[in-house]
């Protein structure tokens, strides 16, 4: 017989139930030769092992997979500094179109500029020298803290590259690009 607590009793809380007197507790292996069954089949509490090893799960505590899984020709592939560097190429491109002589100019993307400037540059521009051509330099860690989004990235990248671009041929940034500022 099953009986209800009256109270809370204590080491077994609010809703449990306990066996009063006289009753007899069962155990899985004694229902299961009542049922007919073999003792052999309930006397190992753990079932074996399968012979197959499990696959890995990258699921675990049913958090989900922990990154976007994507082939690497999908946007969602690219890193931060691969993205940057289709901004600035896309920049490039579309100056080259009205200033040729750009395709001798080297555009290179770092993370952070290495002055120690109390002001942090955007970009630089180097001139041509004996042993490298004219470089302008466009740094990726102070574009991206100062901006919000893809499309603000974008715009700021292709101002910074007309400014180095201006300074370079020593024309002013409307000159190179029109539309420098209006966007």
């Amino acid at each position: 017989m099953i009986a209800k607590p009256t109270g809370i009793e204590p080491n077994l809380g609010l809703n449990a139930q306990y066996a009063t007197c006289g009753t007899r507790v069962t155990t899985a292996r004694s229902a299961a030769a009542r049922e007919g069954y073999p003792a052999s089949v309930m006397e190992s509490p753990v079932p074996p092992r399968p012979t197959e090893p499990r696959p890995r799960r990258r699921d675990r505590h049913g958090r989900g997979m922990r990154g976007p899984v994507a082939p690497p020709q999908v946007p969602l592939a690219t890193s931060r500094s691969e993205s940057f560097r289709d901004l600035v190429r896309d920049s490039v491109d579309r100056l080259e179109r009205r200033w040729p002589q750009l395709a001798e100019v080297e555009f290179l993307v770092m993370d952070v500029p290495t002055t120690q400037d109390e002001t942090v540059p955007l970009g630089s521009s180097v001139p041509a020298a004996k042993e490298h051509p004219a470089r302008i330099l466009v740094y990726r860690r102070p574009v991206e803290i100062r901006t919000k989004n893809r499309d603000e990235r974008a715009l700021l990248v292709h101002e910074v590259v007309v400014e180095q671009v201006a300074e370079l041929l020593g024309l002013a940034p409307e000159s190179v690009d029109p539309r420098y500022g209006q966007e």
